[in-house]
C-alpha cells in the first residue's frame, strides 16, 4: 500500500486561475475614441482594431508602431495586442508572442500592460524560473496584486506536484498573502466586481495548493488542516478528499514501520487503535472522493486512483467489502 508521496501528490485534480483579459482597462471598450478620424494614424489604427486573430493583430500593432513610433496612441494599442493574446491556448505559441510583442512595445508602461499576460504564459508554459522572476518584479511594486499572488501560487504547486521545489517556500509565502487578501475582503485596484468574486469563489483552490505546498515542505499537520479548510469551501470538490486521504495514507504508513517494530505490549495495543483511527479518517475521505467523482467524467481518473486503496483498506478494516458501496452512496450528492 505505500507508494511514493510526491507520486500520489501529482495524481490531483487541480484546476488554476487564469489572469484573464479582463485586467486591461481598455478605453475603446468605454466608447472613448482613441484616435480621431482626422489624425494620419487613423487608417493603420483602425487596422489594429479589426484584426481578431492575436498574431495578425500583433503584426498590425507592429506596423503602427514602425509609422507612428511618438503617437500618443502607443499604450492603447498595446492594451489591445495584451487582451487578445489570452486568447492563445497554446503555451508555446503565447510565449512566442508575449516575447514578440515586448519587443516591439519598449516603455516602462507598455511593459507593464504585457506583464499581465508574459506571466500567464511562462507560467501555463511550465517556465517556472520565468514566471518567479517577473512575479517578483511585479510584487514589488504592487505587493497587494492578487492576480499574481494566486497564479504564483498555483504555479508553485504544479511545479511541486513535478518534484521540483525551488520555489515552493516563495509560492507558499504568495498564497497565505493572497488568502489573507480575499479574506479580508480588501480588493486590488482595477479589478472589476465580476472578477472579484471569480477570485473570492477561487478559495477553496487556494487552500488546496497552499496544502500542497505546505506538503512539500514537509507540514502534514498543517496541509491537513488546509485540505479540511479547502473541502468545507469547495464540499462537491473531490480532489480535496482524495488528497486529504493520501495524507493520511502517508502518515499511517510512516506509523506502520515503527508500530511493527514494537514489542508486545499495551503501548502496542494503544498504537494499534490509534492507527486504526488513522484508517478509519483515511477510509472516510477516499469514499467521500470517490462518492464526489463518480458520474461525473472529468473526474473518472480520479475515481480509478482512489478505488483500489479505498477497497483495501476497507477490506483490511473490517475483513469485507460488504458495506463499503452503502458508503459511498452515504456521500453522494443529491
Amino acid at each position: 500500500m505505500k507508494r511514493p508521496f510526491l507520486l500520489l501528490l501529482a495524481q490531483a485534480v487541480v484546476r488554476t486561475v487564469s489572469l484573464g483579459a479582463a485586467l486591461i482597462p481598455l478605453t475603446l471598450a468605454q466608447g472613448q475614441a482613441v484616435v480621431s478620424p482626422a489624425s494620419p494614424e487613423y487608417e493603420a489604427f483602425n487596422a489594429v482594431t479589426a484584426s481578431t486573430n492575436p498574431t495578425t493583430k500583433l503584426a498590425a500593432a507592429e506596423d503602427f508602431i514602425n509609422k507612428f513610433p511618438a503617437s500618443s496612441a502607443r499604450i492603447k494599442v498595446a492594451e489591445l495586442v495584451a487582451n487578445d493574446l489570452y486568447k492563445v491556448s497554446n503555451p508555446a505559441a503565447a510565449i512566442i508572442l508575449v516575447e514578440r510583442a515586448n519587443k516591439i512595445f519598449t516603455t516602462d508602461q507598455e511593459r507593464e500592460v504585457f506583464n499581465p499576460v508574459t506571466l500567464e504564459s511562462y507560467a501555463n508554459a511550465n517556465r517556472f524560473d520565468e514566471a518567479f522572476k517577473l512575479a517578483d518584479q511585479i510584487l514589488q511594486k504592487n505587493p497587494d496584486d492578487i492576480h499574481t499572488l494566486v497564479k504564483m501560487t498555483s504555479a508553485g504547486s504544479l511545479e511541486a506536484k513535478k518534484r521540483e521545489r525551488q520555489h515552493v517556500s516563495i509560492a507558499l509565502e504568495y498564497g497565505n498573502r493572497a488568502i489573507a487578501l480575499i479574506e479580508a475582503d480588501k480588493r486590488t485596484a482595477g479589478t472589476s466586481d465580476e472578477k472579484w468574486s471569480e477570485l473570492k469563489g477561487a478559495l477553496g483552490q487556494l487552500y488546496q495548493d497552499t496544502a500542497i505546498l505546505c506538503l512539500a515542505n514537509g507540514n502534514t499537520e498543517e496541509a491537513k488542516t488546509r485540505l479540511m479548510k479547502a473541502a468545507t469551501l469547495k464540499p462537491t470538490e473531490p480532489s480535496n478528499y482524495a488528497l486529504l486521504g493520501r495524507v493520511i495514507n502517508a502518515d499511517y504508513a510512516q506509523q506502520l514501520t515503527a508500530y511493527e517494530s514494537m514489542p508486545e505490549s499495551r503501548a502496542k495495543e494503544e498504537t494499534k487503535k490509534r492507527m486504526e483511527g488513522l484508517v478509519d479518517k483515511m477510509i472516510d475521505a477516499y469514499a467521500r472522493s470517490a462518492a464526489l467523482s463518480t458520474g461525473r467524467p472529468e473526474y473518472q481518473k480520479l475515481l480509478q486512483q482512489v478505488i483500489p486503496d479505498l477497497t483495501s483498506y476497507y477490506k483490511y478494516r473490517y475483513q469485507s467489502t460488504k458495506g463499503l458501496q452503502q458508503l459511498i452512496n452515504k456521500y453522494r450528492v443529491k
